[in-house]
């Protein structure tokens, strides 16, 4: 899968989307495969969806993490975002630090889960997970890639 734009001539509404990047006191964080039935099954992602109309970033994020993965965060903290031109649709990711939730998270949506540090062993990563691994990376002082291709 590649970063190209869909169609350069196209106008496409970009979809507001809450990401979060649960994260551990060890360093490691949480990926998501994405279920079979939706665009791009398989890939790696941080766990998140689409603001729906009249919810903050928050709100958002908290509902799709209660659906997802059957937990309650504590506090979600707005960390980065970037836009992903995928050829399904054109995405405005917002992504949020969460480091305390409630529950265990459990796969809700036929989808798996992993724990991962750097570099990430699960594969194939999303493109719109790879901004984050750099972020990341350049927070942990981690020098070397960032993931397995």
């Amino acid at each position: 899968m590649t970063e190209a734009p869909h169609d350069a001539g196209a106008q496409r509404r970009a979809v507001a989307v809450a990401v979060g990047v649960l994260l551990r006191p060890d360093g490691s964080f949480l990926l998501a495969s994405r279920p079979p039935g939706k665009p791009c099954a398989g890939y790696w992602e941080f766990p998140g969806g689409k603001i729906e109309a009249g919810e903050t970033l928050e709100q958002a994020l908290r509902r799709e993490l209660h659906e997802e993965l059957a937990i309650d965060i504590d506090h979600a903290e707005f960390w980065n975002s970037c836009r992903i031109d995928y050829p399904h649709a054109l995405v405005d990711l917002r992504f949020c630090k969460v480091r305390g939730w409630r529950g265990q998270p459990r796969a809700c949506e036929g989808q798996q889960l992993a724990w991962q540090r750097l570099p990430v062993q699960v594969r194939p990563v999303l493109p719109g997970t790879l901004p984050v691994l750099r972020w990341l990376a350049d927070e942990f002082g981690h020098r070397g890639p960032t993931h397995v291709e």
